[in-house]
């Protein structure tokens, strides 16, 4: 099994008759780096929350790191969501009054893992995100381009099998955006599966692999 993600006639239709998402298939193996791009409205969000788990398709399959979501209950999708896929947003969602460390182990408080397990966790996740000498700053004693690193600890503290990062440069300037794109394609680079939905072409341009969509559908 070679796949972290497949589609598979995977239509979403919301109450009232919108259908975001319209018939598409994908497959995104482990260790690629992808792109999901088009302009607002495309479908991208949707794609997203179901790809996420956060959303269930109204036909097709979802296969997710071999789950097929489909035969899972809330909480067994929760479970996956914990362990097996972690989010970057454009807002960052970071606790104000809690420090990095805190705010990267808080992410890893549903996964089981005991208190200072998840302290040395997330130390070793923003060591890695360049971060090492910030353990103790809060949001607002950092820059926009450094508390998104922390989200982007927090979402690779419990290892998970695929990263979904939601227009991670969109609250940020070009050089400090530039710099999540660099650090996401070293998480992938050391072995993580990153998925990228944006807007951006030319961001999407700079990666291995585009899947562009229109009107719900993959084009």
């Amino acid at each position: 099994m070679n796949a972290v993600v497949q589609l598979a006639g995977v239509t979403k239709t919301y109450p009232g008759g919108v259908t975001a998402v319209r018939s598409v298939d994908l497959t995104v193996e482990y260790g690629e780096l992808v792109a999901i791009v088009g302009p607002s409205g495309s479908g991208k969000s949707t794609m997203l929350h179901l790809i996420g788990t956060l959303d269930r398709p109204t036909q097709g399959s979802v296969r997710i790191d071999g789950h097929d979501v489909a035969t899972l209950g809330d909480r067994q999708l929760s479970a996956l969501r914990a362990g097996r896929i972690g989010f970057v947003f454009q807002q960052f969602h970071l606790a104000p009054g809690r420090t990095a460390i805190a705010n990267v182990a808080d992410g890893l408080l549903y996964t089981g893992v005991r208190r200072n397990e998840r302290e040395r966790r997330a130390e070793a996740a923003l060591v890695r995100v360049g971060l090492g000498d910030r353990l103790g700053h809060r949001p607002h004693q950092l820059s926009g381009g450094e508390r998104q690193r922390v989200a982007i600890a927090r979402a690779v503290a419990g290892d998970p099998a695929l990263l979904l990062a939601d227009e991670p440069t969109g609250n940020l300037d070009s050089v400090s955006g530039a710099g999540v794109v660099a650090l996401l394609r070293e998480l992938n680079e050391a072995g993580t599966t990153v998925l990228v939905i944006t807007h951006d072409h030319e961001i999407a341009g700079s990666l291995p692999r585009q899947v562009p969509m229109r009107d719900g559908q993959v084009i």
